[in-house]
C-alpha cells in the first residue's frame, strides 16, 4: 500500500520534478517507508512506499524494467502475483524481486493494458511504456485503491489523493455545481468522474486510461458486474456457495510479507472474517476494536460482541476506548485525511482506531462491504415487488438526504443546477440493461456507486492517514460477481444479509448473527456540542465560508439555533453536512 504521483506532459517541455515531489510529500503518510522519484523528458513519476511485499529494496518505486523500456508507480497488491509471476517466468520472464508491482511490469508486457483482468487485487497504478510514449493509468474493478486526475496547461497530473494534486498548483478550485449537488442530495456521495472541485476529476473503477503523447486520452472499461441469475439453487445451495467464496478471499487476503490481522467490531461481517481465518489455522490473529464515550443517550461500544468473538477464536485482542477529548482533537486530523470531503460520522473512528492499530501492525482486514454485495441495508426490502422501471421513487425516498426542492432550501442560487442532476444520474443507472430485478438494480448501483465513493473511499483515507494497510474480503470481485447472481430474496432474509447468517450458522455463535445490526458509534459527532458544535459554528462563520456564498444565511443560522434537529432518514444531520464541507475547504486552503 502506497501514495503514487506524476505528471505526464505533451506540450514539449520536460516534467516538473519538483512539483511532483511536492505533491509526493502531502502523501507521506501513505507510504512511511520510503520514497522514490524519476523524472525524464516529459514524465515524472514519484512514490511513497509501504512495506508490505518484498521488503528489501529490489522493491523499491519508480521500477524500472530498462530491457522491457517499462516504468511503473503502484499502490495496492495483486493477490495472485505468485500466480502470475510463475506463469509469466514460464513464458521466459526473469524477474529482480520478488514484489508484485515487478509482476505489474511483466503482465503489462505480456498482454498490455488488459493485463488487468487477470489480477485479483485492489491497485491504482501509472505504466509509462517507452517505445509508444503512452502513460497507462489503470484503477481496480472496485475501486478499493484511489486514482485523481487533473488537467493543467500542457500536462495531465495523477496522484493517490486530491490534496496532494492541490500541493501541485495551477488547480481550478471552484466548487463543481453537480458535484455539490450529489453532495447534498445523493446522500454525500460524489460519483466518478467528478470530485467536489471543477479542476479535479477521478478515474473511475475498473477502467483503463491510455494517454498518448499529444495528450490524447482513450478509457476502457474491463469489468461491470451483471446482477443477473445464473442458475436455479436452493437457499441452501448459495449459503454454501456464499461461504466457500467468502472463504477463499479471506484466505486470499492474507499474502504479505508481514502480519496480518483483522479490524473486529463485533457484527456478523467482521466476526466470519476472524472464524475463518481461526478456521484455516491462523494463530495468534491480532484483532482490535474501538470505542467512545456515551453521549445524548446513544452507547459508544459493542465491545459485548467483539469480545465474544476474540474468546471464541482466541485472539490476541486489543481493545481501545476514546475520550471525549479525544474524539474533539482528532476531528481536524481526521478532516485533513480526508482526500473529499466525507460526511459520516465513523470516520473519526476509522481515523483513530487505525492510529492505534498501525503502532502494532501494517495489514488488517476488515469487514467493509458486506451491506451493498448482500442487502443489508433497510432501503432494499421496499423495492422487492416492484418493477425496476417504478422503483426510482422508493430508493429515492429511503436514501437521498433530501429531494432537489430542499437542496435548493439549503444552497444559493448561484450554488445551485437548475435540474435534479442526482435523481437523473440514479435514473440512467437503473435503466442500463442488466440487473434482474429493482433490488438488483439497487445493489449494482450501490456496489459500484455508492461504496466506493462512501465507505470505500473512507476506510481508504482514514487508515492509509496512518500506513495502515485495509483489505476487503467481502469485496474481492468473484465474490462480488458469485454473490450479484444471488436472488435478492435470499439476501433481504432474516432482517438482511439473510444468504450470510445462513452461511455463519455453525461458524459464529448463534449472538453474533441474530444480534440487531450495529454501527461504528461516535456519539459526540452524532450529538453535536462542546468543541465539536464550536468548530463546526466556527466553519460555517468564517469569512472564507461567507465569502464563497454556498449556503443560503438563513438556512445556516437556523441550524446552527437547532443543530441536531432535521436528521434524515439514514441519520444524517444537516448542520454536520454543511459544515464539513466547509471545515475540508478550509482545511486545504480552498478559498
Amino acid at each position: 500500500m502506497c501514495g503514487i504521483a506524476g505528471e505526464f506532459r505533451f506540450d514539449g517541455r520536460a516534467a516538473e520534478v519538483a512539483t511532483v515531489l511536492d505533491m509526493a510529500r502531502v502523501l507521506e503518510p501513505r507510504g512511511p517507508d520510503g520514497w522514490g522519484v524519476v523524472g525524464h523528458g516529459p514524465l515524472a513519476l514519484a512514490h511513497q512506499r509501504l512495506k508490505i511485499i518484498d521488503l528489501s529494496e529490489t522493491g523499491a518505486q519508480p521500477m524500472v524494467d530498462s530491457d522491457l523500456g517499462l516504468t511503473a508507480v503502484f499502490n495496492g497488491i495483486i493477490y495472485n502475483y505468485k500466480q502470475l509471476r510463475d506463469e509469466l517466468h514460464a513464458d521466459g520472464y526473469r524477474f529482480f524481486s520478488t514484489s508484485d508491482t515487478e509482476v505489474l511490469l511483466k503482465a503489462f508486457h505480456r498482454w498490455g493494458p488488459s493485463c488487468v483482468e487477470h489480477f485479483k487485487g485492489m491497485f491504482a497504478f501509472a505504466v509509462s511504456d517507452r517505445r509508444t510514449g503512452e502513460l497507462v493509468l489503470g484503477r481496480d474493478r472496485l475501486g478499493i485503491k484511489p486514482l485523481y486526475v487533473a488537467q493543467v496547461p500542457g500536462a495531465i497530473r495523477f496522484a493517490s489523493s486530491l490534496p496532494a494534486l492541490l500541493a501541485g498548483g495551477g488547480l481550478n478550485t471552484d466548487v463543481d455545481r453537480v458535484a455539490l449537488h450529489h453532495y447534498m442530495s445523493f446522500h454525500s456521495v460524489v460519483p466518478a468522474p467528478r470530485t467536489i472541485l471543477q479542476g479535479v476529476r477521478k478515474l473511475p473503477p475498473a477502467t483503463i486510461r491510455t494517454i498518448s503523447p499529444d495528450g490524447g486520452t482513450t478509457d476502457r472499461t474491463y469489468w461491470e458486474p451483471e446482477f443477473t441469475r445464473d442458475g436455479d439453487r436452493s437457499a441452501e445451495e448459495w449459503a454454501q456457495t456464499a461461504l466457500d467464496s467468502l472463504r477463499t478471499a479471506v484466505e486470499r487476503r492474507m499474502v504479505a510479507d508481514v502480519p496480518v490481522g483483522v479490524l473486529l467490531s463485533g457484527g456478523i461481517d467482521s466476526s466470519i472474517v476472524v472464524a475463518l481465518l481461526a478456521e484455516m489455522g491462523q494463530k495468534d490473529l491480532k484483532t482490535f476494536s474501538i470505542g467512545f464515550e456515551s453521549e445524548g443517550g446513544e452507547s459508544g461500544d459493542e465491545f459485548d460482541y467483539s469480545d465474544l468473538v476474540a474468546k471464541t477464536y482466541g485472539t490476541d485482542h486489543v481493545k481501545f476506548t476514546v475520550p471525549k477529548h479525544e474524539t474533539d482533537d482528532a476531528l481536524a486530523g481526521a478532516v485533513a485525511a480526508m482526500a473529499e470531503p466525507m460526511v459520516s460520522h465513523d470516520v473519526v473512528a476509522f481515523y483513530l482506531l487505525s492510529r492505534e492499530v498501525s503502532k502494532s501492525i501494517k495489514v488488517v482486514q476488515s469487514g467493509q462491504g458486506a451491506d451493498e454485495i448482500l442487502g443489508g441495508y433497510d432501503w432494499y426490502p421496499p423495492l422487492a415487488g416492484i418493477a425496476r422501471d417504478a422503483a426510482l421513487d422508493s430508493y429515492q425516498k429511503a436514501f437521498f438526504d433530501r429531494p432537489h426542492s430542499e437542496v435548493a432550501q439549503l444552497l444559493t442560487p448561484e450554488a445551485l443546477v437548475d435540474d435534479d442532476v442526482s435523481r437523473a444520474f440514479v435514473a440512467e443507472h437503473f435503466g442500463r440493461p442488466g440487473a434482474d430485478s429493482a433490488v438488483d438494480a439497487a445493489l449494482r448501483l450501490d456496489t459500484t456507486i455508492m461504496l466506493v465513493d462512501d465507505p470505500v473511499k473512507r476506510v481508504d483515507n482514514m487508515t492509509m492517514a496512518w500506513g495502515l494497510e485495509a483489505r476487503v474480503p467481502f469485496l474481492d470481485h468473484e465474490f462480488v460477481e458469485t454473490m450479484g447472481a444471488c436472488p435478492p430474496e435470499y439476501k433481504l432474509a432474516d432482517g438482511g444479509k439473510g444468504v450470510l447468517k445462513a452461511a455463519a450458522r455453525g461458524v459464529l455463535p448463534d449472538e453474533i448473527i441474530d444480534r440487531k445490526k450495529g454501527y461504528f458509534p461516535v456519539p459526540a459527532i452524532r450529538q453535536l456540542s462542546g468543541p465539536v458544535l464550536e468548530r463546526v459554528r466556527g466553519a460555517l462563520t468564517d469569512p472564507a465560508a461567507t465569502s464563497r456564498g454556498l449556503f443560503r444565511a438563513d438556512a445556516v443560522a437556523t441550524m446552527l439555533d437547532d443543530p441536531n434537529s432535521g436528521r434524515t432518514n439514514l441519520g444524517a444531520n444537516a448542520l454536520w453536512q454543511v459544515a464539513l464541507l466547509e471545515m475540508w475547504l478550509q482545511e486545504h486552503g480552498i478559498t
